[in-house]
This record gives structure tokens, C-alpha cells and sequence, in this order.
């Protein structure tokens, strides 16, 4: 009797703790239901406000350009803008591409190397620290035939990669599709990013102009041998104090008639491209959307978008 009695006593013991397990188990796997839904909800709501804050931007471009002749980083649209309310957070910032050396614009339609274009990117390649051989296999990549550049490379050398692939023989679709072109280590790819773009301010143009009131002091430098470090500086300080409103007001700059000269139709001083990145939080959660714009007569054509 007694052994009956402990036999029951320990089966109980053992039920009521798998009871107790199964009990434990159940409100978890409840508690991590609420949790996933809350998270899909909050970036439901995260998403929505990136959204919203690209749409912002656009407005704000396109009201802070209304009837100005140039576009520069003293407008109010390269302010970023940080907005709080009980839902959650935002924050808008906006680049202009258009302060930017083109890549697709290294190669024309007819398979050409575009001079300019190609002479930036070595001068701008030469302060980054980029070897050279770089922009032949570039161009090999934009133009539609198979034949090699002197350092180039076409799909039978892409093709002998793990893993392999073709040669685009295209314009880039994406900036992250320059890490595909022979060469590109993601080291170089990190350094040149900042600098360079791939879309055109005017859709078709064969070369894309380099606004002087927005680019760096790196892309300055690399529009002309005769813009050394100096002059660069001096030209930022100059903007900064009053936008430049015609390529012809680089004269107010020393040594800079004769560069304006040489600049005209490669340079402007109003950009049309932007990218604005917008990032939102609610709670735990965040989400980010970076859309690239063009504006042309008061609409903005929507290039490109990427919510992450």
C-alpha cells in the first residue's frame, strides 16, 4: 500500500508538472505572438512615415526652387529635418546628385570614352587613391560591344570568376552594381561612392553637368587641372557666402575667368537630381526609404526607390 501510495504521488507530481510546463509553454509562445504582432505593426506604421517623409521632401524642393536660378547648399532643403509626436520619429535628409560625377556618362552611345567625363574620374580617382586600369574596365562594362580596352575587361574574363557572370555592356543600373566591374575592391567601392553617381540631370543628356554650388571639394578638384586645392577651397568659401548664380561668377574667384571658360556646358549651377532618405521610428522599430528624384518644370519623375 504504502509503494501504491508513492508510485501516486510521484505520477502526480509528474502530471502536474508537465501541466505546469505545458502552461508555461503557452503563455509564452502567446507573449511572443503579441510581440511579432506589435513589431509587424509598428513597422507597418515605420514604413508608412518613411513614406511619407520622402513625399515631404519632394515638396520641399519643389517650393524652395520655385523661380530661383540655382540650387545650393545654403537652401533650406539641405537642412535635414527632425520631426518627434507620440506615434514616432522622423528624420529627412536630401543630397544632390547633380554635385556628382556621373558614371554613365564615361561612355557614349556610339561606344566613344566621353573626354571630360573620363578625365574627372582619373583626376578624381589620383587623389582617392584609385588605380587607373579601373576606368578602362569601367568602360568596357557601359559599352555594348565584346572588344577589350587596353586594361579592360569584357565577359570571357567575368566569366572565369566564382561565381561567374557577363560583362553588363550597359550603364549601370545600380551604384552597387560598380562592385561587379574588374577592379572594384569594396574598399575603393566605399571611397568613390560619396563622389560619384549614375543618373543624367537631363533624361538622354549625353553628359550630365556637375553643379558647383553643391560638389565637394574632391569633385571640384577633378573638373579641371587647373583647380588645384586652393582654389577648390576657395570656391567653397565663396559659395558659402553667396551662391554662384551663372558659371561666369567663377571670375570672382582668382584665376577663375579662365576656368569658367573652360568649364562651360560641363558645369552648371542648378541641379535638378536628388536623393532623399528618410528614416523613421516607432518604438523598437525602425525603417528607412531612399528614393533618387528628378525634377524637370515642377514634377518630380521618381528614379529610384528602396525601402530597407
Amino acid at each position: 500500500m504504502r509503494g501504491q501510495k508513492g508510485f501516486a504521488l510521484i505520477l502526480t507530481l509528474i502530471v502536474t508538472a508537465l501541466m505546469v510546463a505545458a502552461l508555461v509553454e503557452m503563455i509564452h509562445q502567446v507573449n511572443v505572438d503579441i510581440f511579432l504582432s506589435r513589431g509587424y505593426r509598428d513597422g507597418q506604421q515605420a514604413s508608412l512615415l518613411a513614406e511619407s517623409g520622402v513625399t515631404g521632401g519632394m515638396k520641399l524642393l519643389q517650393l524652395s526652387m520655385q523661380g530661383k536660378a540655382y540650387t545650393a547648399l545654403t537652401d533650406a532643403w539641405a537642412t535635414p529635418v527632425k520631426l518627434d509626436d507620440e506615434t514616432g520619429a522622423i528624420e529627412v535628409s536630401i543630397v544632390e546628385e547633380s554635385g556628382k560625377v556621373n558614371l554613365n556618362s564615361l561612355v557614349q552611345q556610339n561606344g566613344i570614352v566621353e573626354p571630360f567625363t573620363q578625365a574627372a574620374l582619373k583626376r578624381l580617382g589620383k587623389r582617392l587613391k584609385i588605380p587607373e586600369d579601373i576606368w578602362d574596365a569601367l568602360a568596357d562594362w557601359l559599352d555594348s560591344d565584346d572588344q577589350n580596352r587596353s586594361n579592360g575587361a569584357e565577359t570571357p574574363y567575368y566569366r572565369s570568376l566564382k561565381p561567374s557572370y557577363s560583362a553588363h555592356n550597359g550603364k549601370l543600373s545600380t551604384i552597387v552594381e560598380l562592385s561587379l566591374v574588374k577592379g572594384v575592391t569594396p574598399e575603393i567601392f566605399a571611397r568613390l561612392k560619396p563622389f560619384v553617381t549614375i543618373y543624367a540631370d537631363q533624361a538622354g543628356a549625353p553628359l550630365s553637368q556637375v553643379n558647383i554650388n553643391t560638389a565637394s571639394k574632391e569633385v571640384l578638384a577633378a573638373l579641371d587641372d587647373g583647380i588645384d586645392d586652393r582654389m577648390a577651397e576657395r570656391i567653397l568659401e565663396e559659395r558659402q557666402l553667396k551662391p554662384f548664380q551663372g558659371v561666369g561668377e567663377l571670375s570672382r574667384i582668382p584665376g577663375g575667368e579662365t576656368i569658367s571658360q573652360k568649364l562651360t556646358g560641363k558645369v552648371s549651377v542648378k541641379g535638378s537630381l536628388f536623393r532623399i532618405i528618410s528614416i523613421a521610428r516607432v518604438k523598437e522599430t525602425a525603417r528607412t526609404v531612399e528614393a533618387v528624384i528628378r525634377l524637370s518644370g515642377g514634377a518630380a519623375d521618381t528614379l529610384s526607390w528602396q525601402e530597407y
